[in-house]
């Protein structure tokens, strides 16, 4: 393994994980290709990442400054209820938003929020959840389904779907606690956001919205908050390269307040999600370490990677490589792969099973029949060359 320095590593974007605290103080840069004990204990063997900051793969790595910040915090107790508000008012001044709180994940936050929208802090109404017999309803466009209804379904909240402006009017009554957006999924809606944020101030209904995985841009995590929203999640181990369990909820301090009051040390819907000292700390330090972050020179290199693979995969007949960068979430250089069936007998489910299978094992994304898309932004050292290799190779044979 190439030695590398410190410089280099951090410059990286991407951290060390703490098991391989041992390799980083020699100088060594920690991959999927590296030794890792830890896992090795219950069989389980690390992969290269080409999927890019999912939850199924781990979200992130964490920085060392990240690891640092939690492993000091787990040596002290602290007033949990204190630390919450002084973490929450320490993230709100950074990213210049009216208040914040630290939760467990964007779905958490999801949930809190709900329940703060529905509850407004009320102590009577805090202990009725899920059984509410007032603000029970939270509408959100149809093409913003994402899976997560759960998460507002866990208040007692009722999901009302609409398509259309004159639909949106006509769902909200007395009982609308909510309207929720999808950020991601504005492309795919008649309603976009100035209008949704503009019927919520004029019926005097909270808008929330869901940006978990909309960093970079780092401007992002003010921004949403600034055009109008009232309470907006981010998810802490992904872009941001937190604590995976971790997310943050920023908006209106009165929501915010009740938001605090449904978690965890606190009864209620919230108790089960508890955010521990050390993950506090540790998104507090991701995020002040996000904002230093050189973000163009991370870009660049990323940039880099994906130039690298499509020389590597070039002159393959019938195989096509082309740069991508989402239009919202994960906004990095993605790497496209496409191939005429014809002349390359292969499913792409078929070349991503073979990759699985591999030493080390690989995990990129579908790109329909006969392509597949890779992220190159959590890969670390030579990942990318690997992958690259092995497509070509798996595509040869095909």
């Amino acid at each position: 393994m190439p030695r590398v320095s410190r410089r280099t590593l951090l410059a990286s974007g991407v951290g060390l994980p703490v098991a391989a605290s041992a390799a980083a103080k020699a100088g060594m840069e920690v991959t999927a290709l590296s030794p890792a004990p830890i896992y090795a204990k219950v069989g389980v063997k690390p992969l290269i990442n080409g999927m890019g900051t999912v939850t199924v793969l781990g979200g992130s790595i964490m920085p060392p400054e990240v690891v640092r910040a939690m492993e000091e915090a787990s040596r002290f107790f602290v007033r949990v209820p204190e630390l919450k508000e002084r973490v929450g008012a320490r993230i709100a001044e950074l990213l210049q938003v009216p208040a914040a709180m630290v939760t467990t994940g964007a779905a958490g936050a999801i949930t809190v929020g709900t329940a703060a929208c529905m509850a407004h802090g009320d102590p009577k109404l805090v202990g009725r959840l899920p059984r509410h017999e007032g603000l029970s309803e939270v509408i959100q466009q149809k093409s913003h389904r994402s899976g997560y209804e759960a998460q507002m379904e866990l208040c007692g909240a009722r999901i009302i779907g609409v398509e259309t402006r004159q639909e949106l009017d006509r769902a909200i009554n007395e009982k609308t606690a909510m309207l929720f957006f999808m950020n991601k999924a504005e492309p795919d809606g008649k309603i976009k956001r100035e209008e949704w944020i503009e019927v919520g101030k004029k019926r005097g209904i909270p808008t929330f919205n869901d940006a978990a995985a909309d960093v970079p841009p780092k401007g992002r995590l003010t921004e949403v908050v600034q055009q109008g929203f009232d309470l907006v999640c981010f998810s802490g181990g992904k872009g941001l390269m937190g604590p995976q369990s971790t997310g943050v909820l920023l908006g209106r301090k009165d929501l915010i307040a009740a938001g605090q009051a449904m978690l965890s040390p606190n009864g209620g819907v919230g108790r089960g999600m508890k955010v521990g000292k050390e993950e506090m700390m540790g998104i507090l330090a991701a995020i002040e370490r996000y904002l230093k972050v050189d973000h163009d020179a991370e870009f660049k290199m990323l940039d880099a990677r994906v130039a690298e693979m499509r020389k590597t995969l070039t002159g393959i007949d019938g195989v096509e490589t082309g740069r991508m960068v989402p239009k919202i979430a994960n906004e990095v250089p993605h790497l496209q792969v496409n191939w005429d069936k014809t002349k390359r007998k292969i499913s792409a489910g078929e070349l991503m099973k073979q990759l699985e299978a591999g030493d080390p094992s690989i995990a990129v994304l579908g790109g329909g029949d006969s392509g597949i898309t890779v992220s190159v932004w959590m890969m670390r050292g030579g990942e990318h060359k690997v992958v690259a290799r092995r497509v070509r190779e798996i595509l040869e044979k095909a």
